[in-house]
């Protein structure tokens, strides 16, 4: 059921509508939002910004700390780190 709702926010959004949502699914916010707006303790603003600038490069590191739950780092025989979401 979560699909067909994101599915119908994704229809309205490509017919102009205007909404105000409010989720932890990351990746929907991003291909969806033309700003996010991240909430900190007690509902206030801790920042403000395009979903390209927020998910590159978040400004506080309360937004940094969250985003790094919906990522990981795994080891490649190299030592070299990969990152994905």
């Amino acid at each position: 059921m979560v699909r067909e709702v994101l599915d119908l926010m994704m229809d309205l959004a490509k017919e102009g509508k205007t909404m105000i949502i409010v989720t932890h699914q990351m990746a929907f916010a991003r291909a969806i939002a033309d700003r996010i707006i991240f909430l900190g303790e007690g509902g206030n603003i801790v920042e403000e910004a395009s979903p390209e600038e927020f998910f590159t490069n978040p400004k506080t590191e309360r937004a940094r700390n969250f985003l790094k739950t919906f990522t990981f780092e795994s080891r490649t025989a190299g030592n070299e780190h990969i990152q994905s979401e």
